[in-house]
């Protein structure tokens, strides 16, 4: 292809980047406006409380937020999903969308986090995965430019709707991961991989295990997914997909993006009785260090030792994680 080709197809594609980030803003306004719940829902962010957690050169923040009460208690087991209606293809008639990709539409999401939050729906009924969308996950992260994180929560491990395919954005820098990114793989990681157009590290120092990629490259990042899931499921439940979470972001011409392998969803203590029980259920904003507690009592109580040992708990062990990244390696030297 020509160079005045390539930078035709180029500003094209900004042009539909732009189109698409106006309609967001316009879809978010009016919902905010027009739709009762939507625009209580984010006025109230106001009151949520905040506090940090600190460690050794990072730290952990805790969200105290009771609307998101319905996503943190939801029953996600197989046979809770098939007696209750698919509420992503039954959304309220208030709810407006935007098209993205032709496959996806954009919504508003009611139960907000950040001062913008969206769910990015497939327009198809089909369970959660991200087989098979991840080139998806890269475009829609793309197109929504510097202003929001994209993430993906794996049916089993924090997606309140796992029989449908969805994604979720909100407002960027908010989420302590996409922070600390620079510093996460310069001292808390290990460079497992690295060429000319893309870098690959385990991060192993920041209380949670992680695979962290980096490139301008959607082709090799694409190839360096595969790698990474056909190693993880050498581990996981056969015929499932690996448990995982997914953060992501585009800043200067390069995807960020940070898997998190997980081997449980929730911590012995949710499933606790009374006093004992801590209603905490990680999903991709709590695995980047941003905890959402809906109840007062987990807010005041989750401290170092508590958040060290919920993060142990649901993330890979030593031995999983060694063979997970030496795995990735032999997988990319043996192409």
């Amino acid at each position: 292809m020509a160079i005045k080709d390539l930078i035709k197809r180029k500003n094209h594609n900004k042009e539909l980047d732009s189109e698409f980030d106006t309609k967001i803003k316009e879809l978010f306004s009016t919902q905010k406006e027009e739709w009762e719940l939507c625009g209580n829902n984010y006025s109230a962010l106001d009151q949520v409380k905040l506090k940090e957690i600190l460690f050794d050169g990072f730290s952990i923040h805790v969200q105290f937020n009771p609307k998101r009460i319905i996503s943190t208690s939801a029953n996600t087991n197989e046979e809770a999903i098939k007696k209750r209606e698919c509420f992503l293809c039954n959304t309220p008639p208030e709810q407006k969308r935007v098209l993205f990709n032709k496959r996806f539409d954009l919504l508003v999401n009611p139960y907000p986090i950040f001062k913008e939050h969206y769910t990015i729906i497939k327009k198809k009924h089909q369970p959660q995965t991200i087989i098979g969308n991840f080139e998806t996950f890269l475009d829609l992260t793309k197109s929504m430019g510097r202003e929001y994180t994209v993430f993906y929560n794996g049916p089993r491990c924090g997606a309140s709707a796992p029989d449908h395919t969805h994604f979720q954005a909100g407002s960027s820098n908010k989420i302590p991961i996409e922070n600390d990114f620079d510093l996460v793989v310069s001292s808390l990681s290990n460079k497992i991989y690295s060429d000319s157009k893309i870098n690959i590290y385990a991060i192993e120092k920041y209380l949670r295990r992680m695979i962290a990629m980096e490139s301008e490259s959607k082709g090799d990042l694409l190839f360096a997914y595969k790698l990474f899931v056909d190693a993880f499921k050498r581990i996981s439940i056969p015929k499932d997909e690996p448990m995982m979470n997914i953060l992501s972001w585009y800043r200067d011409n390069k995807w960020r993006i940070v898997f998190i392998p997980r081997r449980k969803h929730r911590p012995d203590s949710y499933f606790e009785e009374g006093k004992d029980q801590l209603m905490i259920s990680p999903a991709a904003i709590d695995m980047g260090g941003l905890i959402i507690t809906p109840r007062q009592k987990e807010f005041d109580l989750l401290n170092r030792e508590l958040v060290t040992e919920i993060y142990r708990e649901v993330t890979l062990t030593t031995e999983h994680f060694e063979y997970l990244k030496n795995r990735i390696v032999t997988n990319i030297l043996s192409r």
